[in-house]
């Protein structure tokens, strides 16, 4: 598991070595975004499903630490699934 890990981003031939930062990835195949507001919008499960295309990735968690319950804060975003 790596923290805060610099991902490349090829566009149009334009390669960017750290075209976003990844708040977690797990074993190379889960991507985790990590949030704390009041409110999930859905904005942020768009940017979410925009990291895991320009990742390559299939399975995306975003975690809420703004919610009551941390188990009502955890949404799945799947890429093609």
């Amino acid at each position: 598991m790596s923290r805060q890990q610099a991902m490349p981003v090829v566009y149009e031939g334009v390669t960017l070595d750290e075209g976003f930062r990844a708040d977690l990835i797990v074993g190379d195949c889960v991507m985790v975004e990590l949030k704390s507001v009041e409110v999930v919008a859905p904005v942020h499960k768009k940017q979410l499903l925009t990291y895991l295309r320009l990742s390559g990735k299939r399975l995306g968690l975003l975690v809420n630490f703004g919610s009551n319950l941390i188990k009502d804060g955890i949404t799945r975003v799947a890429n093609g699934l």
